[in-house]
């Protein structure tokens, strides 16, 4: 049947694991409503992120901790609409699954429920959030941890700074990534981290390792849409690649559209009924 055809086949959480012990390299995107959610979809990634970039990319905060659980249940909601085959990852935003394991089942359990999408996303590898992965799993409930610089620690970490540059970090990091893994997470996002520490760290797993900033040896990469699209123009660290440049075209269309209004050129017959 054309629906089991690979390139139309919903990604599963076993799909993505085992494309790590297939030696294939794993595509991740933010998306963050139907319309880029479909056009990402179609492009052929593996796995979209609805982030709790969110936050920084398109509302304009300084970070994404003022993001809350129905603004990502909101946005997650809409990429589902749009997307037919890449898993869908929503972000848990800050205080939505830290105070207690009971608060991040209820929290998780209720953004699948709403959203319909395939697996939550949360911050940390300390002994608690080690728990709390053990716990939603257990739950039924799928988990990409994500360790290294975490966002939502962002006030404590003091910046967007790369972690894992001296040898107990690093030995923490490790450390962290087995037992998230032991917990029963699918999949591992490493963010700011050395390349030879992320690199170490993925030959230590069996689940795949998503980087950002961290390396070429990650069983995948995940970027932020807006940034690699280059509609973020202001930020540019050194990590991103972009690969487009469409703040300058947005501002060329939206420049002529005015051109053509103020002068009279639009609407013209063509235009009008």
């Amino acid at each position: 049947m054309a629906d089991d055809a690979p390139e139309t086949k919903p990604v599963s959480i076993a799909d993505f694991v085992a494309r790590k012990k297939k030696g294939e390299k794993l595509v991740m995107v933010t998306a963050y409503d139907a319309l880029f959610g479909r056009l990402v979809d179609e492009s052929g990634v593996d796995a979209i992120l609805v982030g709790d970039s969110v936050a920084t990319a398109v509302f304009g905060h300084e970070s994404t901790l003022p993001v809350t659980l129905d603004q990502m249940i909101y946005h997650a909601a809409g990429v589902r609409r749009g997307v037919k085959r890449s898993l869908i990852v929503i972000d848990m935003p800050f205080l939505t699954y830290q105070a207690s394991i009971e608060l991040a089942i209820l929290n998780c359990g209720r953004a699948l429920q709403e959203t319909g999408v395939g697996a939550v996303k949360v911050e940390g590898g300390g002994p608690e959030m080690v728990d709390t992965v053990r716990a939603l799993v257990r739950t039924g409930i799928p988990v990409m941890s994500h360790i290294g610089f975490t966002p939502q620690s962002v006030k404590t970490i003091g910046g967007a700074r790369v972690q894992g540059r001296q040898k107990l970090d690093a030995e923490r990091l490790l450390a962290e990534a087995r037992s998230l893994e032991e917990a029963g997470a699918f999949a591992l996002v490493l963010e700011l981290v050395p390349a030879g520490v992320a690199s170490g760290i993925t030959r230590a797993l069996q689940i795949p390792t998503i980087g950002i900033g961290a390396g070429p040896d990650c069983d995948g990469q995940v970027l932020v849409l807006p940034d690699l699209l280059g509609l973020n123009d202001t930020f540019s660290p050194r990590f991103l690649k972009r690969y487009a440049e469409l703040a300058q075209d947005v501002r060329q269309a939206v420049g002529s559209f005015a051109d053509e209004v103020r002068s009279g050129a639009y609407p013209d017959t063509a235009h009008s009924f």
